[in-house]
């Protein structure tokens, strides 16, 4: 692999560790078409179940990554690694604190090839990740922008994630945002669960990331594959 794996990803599937998730509602997600699964979730990550999740995932032939949120949950064996940085926030165990605390315990053992940092902004005041990391979510359009230039030109970061887990975004900002990003890979996250809302943050995003409908609407989530497709 390269240090743009996932360069070709349009569709992605974030599965949650902490969740249940039948052999059937895995076994539709993996043949669906999306272009990879992600673990990942923002609490209850263990090395147990993040192992489990992923044995089940290497039963199909397709791209699985692991987004490292904990030490318990860092797990060998993943295709590639997404090391997320919380860039609106004042906590700077959250942008560089954790991070480094992962690289003295485990920097020898890093793939670097297939690890890739993401910048996040979280946007949504309310989705757990904000509320664990104090991510300042009131911005304007102005302010997402300035994050986005911060992560794009000053940092160089390989993934720029607007993420609004648990709502549908700001189409506007994220259109906006496209406009700007001139060297990584814009990530959309948050309330795709309609195939109109993934053909909308598609135009916009170069990847999209369904999450949350899987567990509440499978078949909600799978129409989010075949509208992403369509929509290159």
């Amino acid at each position: 692999m390269s240090s743009t794996w996932f360069s070709h990803w349009r569709h992605a599937f974030k599965l949650d560790p902490e969740k249940e998730l039948s052999d059937e509602m895995l076994d539709a997600l993996c043949t669906s078409g999306t272009d990879a699964i992600i673990v990942g979730g923002s609490s209850g990550v263990t090395f147990e179940n993040t192992v489990d999740l992923m044995a089940r995932i290497r039963r199909y032939e397709l791209d699985c990554a692991l987004e490292v949120t904990t030490l318990e949950g860092a797990v060998p064996g993943f295709d590639g690694y997404f090391v997320p940085l919380v860039l609106n926030t004042d906590k700077a165990e959250w942008i560089i604190g954790k991070q480094i605390e992962g690289l003295r315990e485990f920097g020898s053992f890093v793939p670097w090839d297939e690890t890739a940092a993401q910048g996040y902004i979280i946007l949504n005041e309310e989705a757990t990740a904000a509320k664990v990391t104090e991510a300042h979510t009131d911005l304007d359009e102005a302010g997402v922008i300035s994050y986005v230039q911060m992560a794009d030109r000053l940092m160089r970061l390989p993934v720029i994630y607007i993420e609004y887990s648990g709502k549908f975004g700001d189409m506007n900002i994220l259109k906006r945002v496209r406009d700007k990003v001139e060297h990584g890979q814009l990530f959309y996250g948050g309330g795709i669960d309609t195939v109109d809302k993934a053909r909308e943050a598609a135009q916009w995003a170069h990847t999209i990331v369904v999450g949350n409908i899987v567990y509440t609407d499978l078949n909600a989530a799978l129409s989010t594959v075949e509208a992403v497709k369509q929509s290159k």
